[in-house]
């Protein structure tokens, strides 16, 4: 029997390399990439890539290598030293080589890099020997035992990167550098015997001299870190779930830091912020690694490359941007690379899919499917069919669309603090905060608070209070900085490199200039422009809102509408399924037909009670001691009810509109605070006591599960009659006008768990439908049915649908009935079940297809045994959710619908469902 394979090498020629980029499950993206890459003959510095599984049989033994594992690595680290000509610890020409993380989904920041793994007080002179530069081996060196002590050693010392960082500061100063490129080969070598102190202070060991010792701690400390705190939240926060774990690249050095003639950099093939098709980028001269995505010096953009005084750097520019549009090509999708120019020569160290804000990936999709930018006219290469420009998107992207942005007036007289560079999207205000662990315990005790995050940057650790914020402020890093490219992926509002900022962590202040800020003084950023303001500037409608709800005809000609615009146009021509909206009143059903709404899949006729004085009316109703008086107080609801209805009529006109009959228990339309009781008991003319026994009598022990839904019209059939009258009236009157709207009413039974109780409630509406139309000589064509939220419904689907004409699965109760999860008591529970992995995400957000789906696919074949033409579709919360509307699709639902704002996000992913078939 063949033995597992564990290790795979990549680089030299195309014979050598093992796997490409199908094989990211098990070598991770950053592995896959890298043998992808190599494939290609690219300058791909050779190395090895240990797989996920090994990471995943590490994690569930406790910390135990797979048995093939090592002997695996053993014979792979010689096929690398053999080609290299290098070996591992040699004293004479030491093999030295990165150590890094690498996911089969990207996650920036979230794993760190250890480089220069090797070097010893030995292999170190060897290396400066072969290099023949004194200084390139010591910042080596020192950098190897900061890594390695901070990544490797750190989670069980508590030794960080900043115990390092305090000795780096203090010899600069001792020596008066500015820059830590400014320190000489002497001094750093003073650097090295310094942070081996710090290491065996707070490890309690010397640093390690066997480079076997420090490769298998290494390797350790990554499949480690696949469960540190942040990486898991970084998976929670953006719903990564599934993956075996990490792999680890062990990837062979090559440096950056051996002068002016060398670097290192960062580059995207287009604009992650605006979605520009021109190539950005970062660089430092004379550095190394990680130096441009840790914000520590603030980098040179990437057309600055040519201007450098040495020629090679105009080389290593012209060669990295024919890379680049190769890479493009061949992913069909921006990328993110990293690369080293050593002494000249251009080495490409990672690909990967970019992180962008929403805007950038409408953009991209869009220009690359029609080959043209949308804000200049200008022809580009045309990469993408318009299905796969469709399937790069997502729902988040087009949400940001949507995104407020300032009030241009506003902005204006604004007080201008700083600027940086615009890193994340759209606009943010809140109070500063300097502590990311702040900002998140202030938004869990106060949700709709409002903090802006302010950091010199950010790091892997700050993830929680990134998220938790509106806005992050950091006043050094670029473009590629940790915090622009994690908030670039959430969509986040960021601004980088605003190094004006003087941040004083221990007096929570910023200063700049003569003005010092403090914690809790409100600040507005534009992460369009990078500009950030004192105070709170008040926000308008984004473009496309005001194009599409309001109708601004300068909106329309906006380039982000227009791009909203063809991917609306796009996904209503591959998608199979319709979309309908939830929506109570005739504003919500104007803005969602102009969404793209094809109908109104739940209209909660109760939001209507609360309007006004309705609110009376129905109290007066529920307060009535005989059917004569209920029936007195329901009339008085009927014409308020009629009228909604009418205007709803109007706005969809020649589309299907879904009325669901009330709902919620009584309990909920009566106060419940003496004072609001005393108010009720003069307004309706009653005394005190009989409105406070009334409510007491209304009170239920466990009202989900009480007397609502299609019970309450059980035991009160003049309330169906009612709203009945309303519905069928209001269609007869729209149906008569001088320019007749034509109306599809479907009447909507909630709650019910038997044939027999549809059965009751549908004769009552279908009696009273007829008289109501006979009357009124028109002809209305209506549906009744039925919504299936109580499992047994869907158990018993057959039966019902010999009386329903519809199926709605209202998948919010359906969950709760399901689950026995109460929606409004889960908050409780539900971060412990989401840590511990019970559950994979709220259920209520994202639709259980194992068990509440499964219901629902028994609903619609059992229904459709029955009644072939059986329509069905979807109206909980659940309907404006991606991953939801897909399983619709599959399900074989006639239907989604969502709240008006979700609709182009249902429709977007309806047609990747049909795309993806």
């Amino acid at each position: 029997m063949a033995q597992k394979k564990y290790v795979y090498f990549y680089g030299v020629s195309k014979e050598l390399t093992e796997g490409d980029t199908s094989m990211k499950a098990i070598l991770g993206g950053k592995g896959a990439n890298l043998a992808e890459m190599a494939n290609a003959n690219l300058p791909v510095p050779p190395g090895i890539t240990i797989s996920t599984e090994a990471c995943a049989y590490y994690s569930k033994t406790g910390g135990k290598y797979p048995p093939e594992m090592e002997k695996q690595l053993k014979v792979q680290l010689k096929k690398l030293e053999d080609n290299m000509g290098k070996k591992l610890g040699d004293p004479a020409d030491p093999l030295l080589v990165s150590v890094r993380s690498g996911a089969a989904v990207s996650m920036p920041g979230m794993m760190d890099t250890v480089l220069n793994l090797g070097l010893t007080d030995t292999s170190v002179l060897g290396f400066i020997e072969q290099c023949g530069n004194a200084r390139t081996g010591w910042d080596c060196y020192r950098r190897f035992i900061d890594m390695f002590g901070d990544v490797v050693m750190g989670p069980y010392t508590g030794l960080t990167h900043h115990d390092f960082e305090v000795e780096l500061e203090s010899i600069k100063k001792k020596y008066k550098a500015q820059e830590d490129t400014d320190l000489t080969a002497e001094q750093l070598k003073e650097l090295v015997d310094i942070y081996k102190k710090v290491y065996q202070n707070k490890v309690k060991k010397p640093f390690p001299q066997d480079p076997m010792e420090q490769l298998d701690l290494s390797i350790r400390a990554v499949f480690g870190s696949w469960n540190s705190e942040r990486a898991e939240k970084y998976r929670q926060i953006n719903k990564i779930n599934g993956l075996l774990g990490t792999a680890v690249n062990l990837c062979s050095m090559v440096f950056g830091n051996m002068g002016k003639e060398s670097g290192t950099g960062v580059a995207f093939t287009r604009d992650g912020g605006t979605g520009h098709s021109m190539p950005m980028g970062e660089y430092l001269i004379d550095a190394q690694g990680e130096d441009v995505v840790a914000g520590i010096r603030t980098p040179k953009h990437l057309d600055d490359m040519p201007n450098e005084d040495s020629k090679v750097w105009a080389k290593a520019y012209a060669d990295l941007q024919k890379i680049m549009a190769r890479l493009e090509k061949h992913y069909k999708y921006p990328q993110d690379v990293e690369f080293t120019v050593q002494e000249g020569k251009l080495f490409m160290l990672q690909t990967r899919n970019a992180k962008r804000t929403g805007l950038a990936g409408v953009r991209w999709a869009v220009e690359m499917a029609t080959g043209k930018d949308f804000f200049t006219g200008e022809n580009q290469p045309k990469i993408l069919t318009q299905k796969e420009a469709l399937m790069t998107l997502s729902g988040e992207d087009l949400e940001q669309l949507l995104f407020p942005i300032f009030d241009i007036e506003a902005e204006k007289k604004a007080q201008l603090i700083t600027s940086g560079l615009p890193a994340g999207p759209g606009a943010a205000v809140g109070m500063i905060t300097f502590e990311a662990h702040e900002a998140e315990a202030e938004v869990k005790k106060h949700p709709r608070a409002k903090v802006v995050l302010v950091r010199h940057e950010t790091s892997p650790e700050d993830v929680g209070g990134m998220w938790a914020a509106q806005g992050v402020l950091t006043s050094t890093g670029g473009m590629t900085s940790h915090a622009a490219v994690v908030a670039r992926g959430w969509g986040k509002c960021c601004i980088c490199g605003a190094g004006d900022l003087k941040i004083d962590y221990k007096k929570k202040t910023v200063t700049v200039g003569e003005k010092v800020y403090k914690a809790g003084d409100w600040i507005s950023l534009n992460g369009s422009t990078g500009k950030v303001y004192e105070g709170q500037i008040p926000t308008q409608v984004s473009p496309v809102v005001s194009a599409v709800v309001d109708n601004n005809a300068a909106a329309k000609k906006d380039p982000i509408y227009k791009m909203y615009a063809e991917v609306s146009k796009w996904s209503d021509a591959n998608r199979t399924i319709n979309v309908r909206t939830n929506a109570d009143t005739p504003k919500d059903s104007t803005a969602a037909r102009a969404f793209g709404a094809e109908g109104i899949g739940l209209c909660r006729t109760e939001h209507m009670f609360f309007e006004g004085d309705r609110i009376w009316a129905i109290r007066e109703f529920i307060l009535a001691d005989d059917e004569k008086s209920r029936k007195a107080a329901l009339a008085k609801l009927l014409k308020h009810q009629q009228k909604d209805f009418e205007g709803i009529f109007k706005a969809m006109d020649g589309l299907p509109v879904t009325v669901r009959l009330l709902d919620p228990p009584l309990h909920e339309f009566v106060p419940h605070a003496r004072k609001d009781q005393q108010e009720m008991a003069k307004r309706l003319g009653v005394p005190l006591k009989k409105v406070t026994e009334r409510v007491q009598s209304l009170h239920e022990f466990n009202p989900m599960l009480g007397h609502r839904g299609c019970r309450l019209s059980i035991t009160y059939p003049e309330l169906c009659v009612m709203q009945t009258k309303a519905i069928i009236g209001a269609a007869c009157k729209v149906a008569r006008l001088k320019k007749p709207i034509k109306v599809l009413p479907e009447i909507m039974i909630p709650l019910i768990g038997t044939k027999a109780e549809l059965d009751f409630l549908e004769k009552i509406v279908r009696k009273e439908a007829e008289a109501i139309i006979a009357k009124a000589t028109v002809k209305v064509s209506y549906m009744v049915g039925t919504m299936i939220e109580i499992p047994r419904a869907a158990l018993t689907a057959d039966e019902i649908a010999d009386t329903a004409e519809f199926f709605s699965f209202g998948t919010n109760d359906l969950t709760q009935m399901t689950f026995g999860y109460s929606r409004d008591d889960i908050g409780s529970f539900l971060p412990d079940y989401l840590n511990e992995k019970i559950l994979p995400s709220d259920p209520f957000q994202h639709l259980d297809q194992t068990g509440v789906g499964q219901l629902v696919k028994m609903g619609v074949r059992l229904g459709r045994e029955t009644r072939p033409n059986l329509k069905c579709g979807i109206c909980g919360e659940h309907g404006g959710d991606p991953e939801s509307v897909k399983f619709c699709v599959k399900a074989g639902l006639d239907y989604v619908s969502c709240s008006p704002y979700r609709v182009p996000i249902a429709r977007l992913a309806a047609a990747q469902a049909a795309i993806k078939g």
